[in-house]
């Protein structure tokens, strides 16, 4: 299984991660990381580890992080390398068959992280100082299917719905709360000349994670996770078709030819007040400061069932750093993910990047991250089709998706996108005992 051939491994990633497959690319893999040449400290010597990010946009951060740990372990050199998130993939699988170029690399979460784990190219990190202590439903993240740990979860994302609060006061209409209100809210909106929500189709894992946000309380939050993965409620349930439902009845609130824009168009969108609402994860948060600094932005969890009612945020870890099998400097990196264990670095990673830690008990600074993470701890839910339903080939997540962009160009009705879901789910699926 280790030695399994390139080629199939690049398979397994394109099937379980959630970029684009495998090429024939490796550029920027010039990495000399301890994998080959790393050099020893049983004499004192200064360890070089080479560690792979996909987040070139975070290098500064990373710059601070790196220099606090380096304070505290002088024998101990840390090179952080990022790549394109487009390019990670492949570039990750070239180190892993070779067996040289990294001793510390970021992990996709979850089947991401599972099928590294299994084919043995991870180092366990159980024993390591302060894992334990994270919570184990983002442990679960960075599992192998032997349930060892195999990465120190980084952050948890939330899917929001971002909104404009300066374009809701000045069209004097109130902020939704129930699903009613949205469906009301998106026709004023509308009627003034402002697009309700800023989405994009042109890439299909925008159209799950907007369903994450919105179809939650309609198909029942947790009470329907846990049927569904006792096997009894599957993806055909009238709830989860409810949910659907939902995701069509919006397309009248999107941007003319939705399925066809970037996302990077529907953030313009928002970005310059065209728009009143966008949809995604909370690591938008930075794009749109950077972008925007005075953006007067709020977020909404999702919409209660009804008026008062709970409204969980999704949630799920977006990454964790782990080990390479074969680093010649575990030890040393270990170390290292002991420090990203920490809450010392959690802490930091939240000031620095504006993010919500896996890590206990850090309070982060910036107001919306601060409340994001209020609303993370009172009430939360899983990114189902992420979190659970992310096996097979192709995923069913991505059949998910694939089959919501069918029914927005008339292919496929909202029963079929169901159907087809649970087709794919029943390929690999287990209920749990």
């Amino acid at each position: 299984m280790k030695k399994m051939g390139m080629q199939l491994l690049c398979g397994m990633f394109a099937a379980a991660l959630l970029l684009s497959g495998c090429s024939s690319s490796q550029s920027g893999q010039s990495g000399s990381g301890s994998g080959g040449e790393g050099v020893g400290n049983t004499q004192g010597e200064q360890v070089e580890l080479i560690m792979y990010s996909w987040r070139p946009e975070d290098k500064k951060a990373y710059e601070k992080f790196i220099a606090a740990f380096e304070k505290e372990n002088p024998t101990i050199k840390v090179t952080f390398k990022p790549f394109k998130s487009t390019e990670y993939n492949t570039i990750l699988t070239n180190t892993l068959t070779s067996g040289t170029g990294a001793d510390i690399v970021q992990l996709r979460p979850y089947q991401g992280t599972k099928t590294m784990a299994d084919a043995g190219y991870l180092v366990p990190l159980d024993d390591v100082k302060g894992v334990s202590d994270i919570q184990q439903a983002y442990l679960d993240a960075a599992r192998g299917s032997d349930g060892n740990v195999y990465g120190v979860p980084l952050f948890l994302n939330n899917g929001v719905i971002f909104y404009n609060k300066q374009v809701f006061e000045e069209n004097n209409v109130q902020v939704p709360q129930t699903w009613d209100e949205f469906l009301d809210v998106s026709k004023q909106l509308q009627s003034k000349g402002i697009v309700p929500v800023a989405q994009s189709g042109k890439a299909a894992y925008l159209l799950s994670m907007t369903h994450s946000v919105i179809g939650t309380t309609a198909y029942g939050g947790n009470d329907f996770v846990e049927k569904a993965l006792k096997g009894e409620v599957n993806l055909k349930d009238p709830a989860f078709i409810q949910s659907i439902q939902r995701m069509a009845d919006m397309e009248s609130f999107f941007p003319k030819d939705f399925i066809g824009i970037d996302d990077k168009d529907a953030q313009a969108l928002f970005l310059t007040g065209k728009a009143a609402m966008y949809i995604n994860g909370s690591h938008r948060l930075q794009t749109f400061e950077k972008n925007n600094p005075d953006l007067p932005l709020d977020v909404i969890p999702t919409f209660a069932a009804e008026k008062g009612g709970t409204t969980p945020m999704t949630t799920w870890v977006d990454g964790s750093f782990g080990v390479v099998k074969s680093s010649k400097h575990q030890e040393e990196a270990k170390k290292f993910m002991e420090f990203l264990a920490s809450k010392e670095f959690g802490q930091m990673y939240s000031d620095e990047l504006n993010r919500v830690s896996a890590i206990s008990g850090v309070v982060p600074k910036h107001p919306l991250v601060k409340k994001m993470t209020e609303l993370t701890e009172k009430s939360n839910t899983p990114y189902l089709m992420l979190v659970h339903f992310g096996d097979g080939t192709p995923t069913t997540k991505t059949t998910f998706e694939n089959a919501l962009q069918g029914m927005y160009i008339d292919q496929l009705t909202v029963e079929q996108v169901a159907d087809e879901a649970q087709k794919s789910a029943d390929k690999w699926f287990t209920p749990q005992k």
